[in-house]
């Protein structure tokens, strides 16, 4: 319920110094709300949110969310969590404790607040997947002790946490399950395909693909996945989830990697390696059920997303390199 003193609502994001969450308090500052971000910069950048500085509806707070929160707000978007293998490795343990933790904490703050709030899930929750393309349906097929167990299981018990509370106490829950997703603010080495393949091949360098690059993803512009989150936030309380967001357009490796030399007019060469422990074969969202609940899909092509994300690099490959 918002505030009866303020027709805007303040809306709380967690770990929205990172990708996708400064992405998503930019379009939410432009919808007029007061943002409370919270982060606490293992990941997140305050370079992704720098242009906020002297907003006057943006506030910054750095935070864990493994420890309990008290503030005042009308809604929650829970997106504190490492998410790439890179980073999501380098610690396993904070990351489990990030997700479980993190999502009791923000759970309780909801509760007490009496307010709705949205869990950023994961298409990992479905592992390796047997059923292709993913409906909401599928359970998964993960393995619960490998690499990357950590974010995977973190992710799937945050999401049970989330339906207990649900049916125990009655909170009004939203979850999304986020797909590969890509567009400018990608750290530079956070060692997803899509900013390696870009970095890689801005540089001159040979272009790394695990396996035989016949293994399969589905890329969502970063502007078009905002525009689902905010949709399924904005659901009526029978709408909880779990909803796929994502672009249903599968893509190998080997199709990406020659997009990206194409549009960097590299010469760098593909070279390939061994596959990573637990790297799924394919990835593709069924989104059937946001287009009818959601009336959303993406719209912007991969080839119109790769150019600004290719521009971006550009851009902080010449920064890096001024700064040294």
């Amino acid at each position: 319920m918002t505030r009866l003193y303020d027709s805007r609502k303040r809306i709380l994001v967690t770990g929205g110094a990172g990708f996708v969450g400064s992405h998503l308090i930019d379009r939410l500052l432009e919808q007029g709300h007061d943002i409370l971000c919270v982060d606490n910069l293992f990941t997140g950048s305050k370079r992704n949110i720098e242009h906020l500085h002297n907003h006057s509806r943006f506030e910054l707070m750095r935070h864990d969310v493994t420890f309990p929160l008290y503030v005042e707000v009308d809604e929650i978007y829970n997106l504190a969590c490492p998410a790439s293998p890179v980073h999501y490795q380098y610690d396993p343990v904070a990351t489990t404790k990030t997700s479980v933790h993190g999502a009791i904490n923000m759970l309780g703050l909801a509760k007490r607040l009496k307010c709705k709030i949205l869990q950023a899930s994961t298409s990992e929750v479905y592992g390796d997947p047997s059923v292709h393309p993913q409906p909401e349906e599928y359970w998964g097929n993960v393995n619960p002790i490998g690499p990357r167990s950590c974010y995977d299981e973190g992710k799937r018990c945050a999401e049970t946490l989330f339906f207990d509370y649900h049916r125990q106490h009655g909170l009004e829950i939203k979850v999304a399950r986020i797909f590969n997703t890509f567009g400018p603010r990608m750290h530079h080495a956070d060692g997803r395909v899509v900013s390696n393949f870009i970095v890689q091949a801005l540089k001159g360098n040979p272009i790394t693909i695990y396996g035989d690059g016949s293994q399969t993803r589905a890329f969502c512009y970063v502007d078009d996945l905002v525009d689902g989150l905010i949709r399924l936030m904005e659901t009526d309380a029978s709408v909880t989830g779990p909803i796929n967001l994502g672009n249903p357009g599968e893509f190998t490796m080997l199709e990406l990697a020659q997009e990206v030399i194409s549009l960097t007019g590299s010469k760098s060469e593909l070279i390939f390696t061994d596959l990573p422990a637990d790297d799924p074969k394919q990835r593709q969202p069924d989104i059937s059920k946001a287009r009818s609940l959601l009336a959303w899909e993406p719209e912007i092509p991969l080839k119109d997303g790769l150019r600004r994300t290719i521009e971006h690099f550009q851009n902080r490959l010449i920064e890096l390199q001024v700064s040294k």
